[in-house]
């Protein structure tokens, strides 16, 4: 072969190199001249039946193309790797000049706010702060409250039912109010001074809170299915409703961070209080002035509750209230929809943190 039939087959390799889009492309050209089979690997077994003399000239010739194909064919497959690359960076391009992202801070829940000032001014009280469990049973949720089975007094706290039975064969409820926590607290301070007072020694008091979640069949502007509930309980031998409205009175004053405020008391009715009452506020100034509100639900601790804590009603006396945390969540920050607090809108939430 001459040397421009040697030149002709490298200029048809690199245009077969060029035309070739993707690797695999690139690999099925290559094949046809320094593959197995291709151009240049037929040339090289050709040597064999030549002189001595001849093999050296045709095979340099042959090398020299060789090189220079694979040469071209080196170029091609780095021009391709840099194209798939910068298509690859194109693709996963930063726009610098956008701004960057921030994580923000979060913040506490507006009700999470209000349960963490009201366990703080009830500890500076001296009240304890009980926790349990949001699944009960219904002697912890109604009988042991004075509410037995089939009393219409329980269409007032209408509550959701889970798929367990308890021991008494009612099923089990979402608690429809933190009231259970009168009686498992008082349990389990009996019970841990149940020598002391074998022995005659006097029973400490029961002074405490229990907050927490509580559910029940209602959903409007102003109720919601689940919301949150703070259980007062202070029982001792000589706890009287001056007491009670002592309590509340430095409580909402302190909540509210102002003392232009005046507490009532209107007769009620509650299964597990006797007197009961309704406890309202007014306060002397700004949009709510003069305006009653109603904010809990109180009374003198009823004698059957009493017992069902396995205390003595002719000995032992005490109050109890229950406060809704958003009712009072509302007043403090002015809301009007008691929606808002479970619709995660970061627009409203952010305004309290």
């Amino acid at each position: 072969m001459t040397t421009q039939e040697f030149d002709s087959i490298v200029a048809n390799a690199r245009d077969a190199f060029a035309t070739a889009r993707t690797p695999a492309e690139l690999e099925n050209a290559k094949a046809q001249y320094v593959g197995k089979s291709g151009r240049i690997t037929e040339l090289m077994k050709g040597l064999a039946a030549l002189s001595v003399e001849d093999k050296k000239t045709r095979g340099a010739a042959i090398n020299q193309a060789k090189q220079a194909i694979e040469a071209a064919l080196n170029a091609r497959r780095q021009a391709l790797a840099d194209a798939e690359l910068e298509a690859q960076l194109k693709a996963e391009a930063l726009d610098v000049s956008l701004p960057g992202r921030v994580r923000e801070p979060g913040g506490l829940h507006p009700v999470s706010l209000t349960l963490e000032r009201i366990e703080q001014i009830f500890a500076s009280m001296g009240f304890d702060v009980a926790d349990g469990p949001e699944v009960e049973s219904d002697w912890h949720s109604f009988t042991s409250l004075n509410n037995p089975p089939n009393h219409p007094a329980r269409s007032m706290q209408d509550t959701f039912y889970v798929d367990i039975d308890g021991d008494d064969g009612i099923p089990y409820n979402l608690r429809p109010h933190t009231s259970p926590m009168q009686v498992r607290y008082a349990h389990q301070h009996i019970k841990r001074y149940a020598d002391g007072v074998k022995r005659g020694e006097t029973m400490p008091e029961i002074r405490v809170i229990a907050p927490g979640r509580t559910y029940r069949v209602d959903s409007d502007a102003t109720h919601s299915p689940m919301f949150h509930q703070v259980e007062g309980l202070w029982i001792d031998e000589d706890i009287s409703f001056a007491d009670l409205k002592g309590v509340y009175l430095n409580f909402v004053r302190a909540f509210f961070e102002t003392d232009d405020l005046q507490v009532r008391f209107r007769p009620s009715y509650f299964p597990f209080t006797e007197p009961s009452a309704e406890i309202d506020i007014a306060f002397g100034s700004g949009p709510l002035n003069g305006r009653w509100l109603e904010v809990s639900g109180a009374g003198q601790v009823h004698p059957t509750v009493l017992r069902n804590m396995g205390l003595d009603p002719d000995r032992y006396i005490g109050f109890a209230f229950g406060s809704g945390l958003e009712r009072l969540t509302m007043l403090r920050y002015g809301i009007n929809d008691l929606r808002l607090f479970y619709e995660g809108d970061l627009r409203f939430l952010k305004q309290f943190n």
